[in-house]
């Protein structure tokens, strides 16, 4: 497989396919930190990052902030004190395309920079 922090994200119609099962189990091996779980109906990916403090919780949110917005892919964000948690999902399928794990693995990249 190849390496997905170095991919760029696929512009997603709202007809795009969702991952199926065996990709997301496939994905996955590359992002292990990630969970996929159910929000609201809709399949993501989910990590929670420590940190030392807030002041450091807030910038690697801003960070994040900065990737989402160069790849036009945006996450939701929880910044609390020592913690992020970063959920990503397709909002236009309404579930997990290939998009979340390339940027689940970018935000991977980020926090270990």
């Amino acid at each position: 497989m190849n390496d997905l922090a170095g991919q760029t994200c696929e512009a997603c119609r709202s007809d795009a396919p969702r991952v199926s099962d065996a990709e997301v189990a496939e994905l996955k091996t590359e992002v292990p930190d990630w969970q996929p779980l159910t929000v609201d109906g809709e399949q993501r990916l989910r990590r929670v990052f420590k940190f030392k403090n807030f002041a450091e919780a807030l910038a690697f949110t801003q960070r994040v902030g900065d990737l989402a917005e160069e790849a036009d892919h945006h996450p939701a964000l929880l910044t609390e004190w020592g913690k992020v948690t970063v959920d990503w999902w397709t909002h236009k399928i309404g579930g997990l395309h290939r998009n979340d794990f390339i940027m689940a693995a970018k935000t991977d990249r980020v926090y270990s920079s």
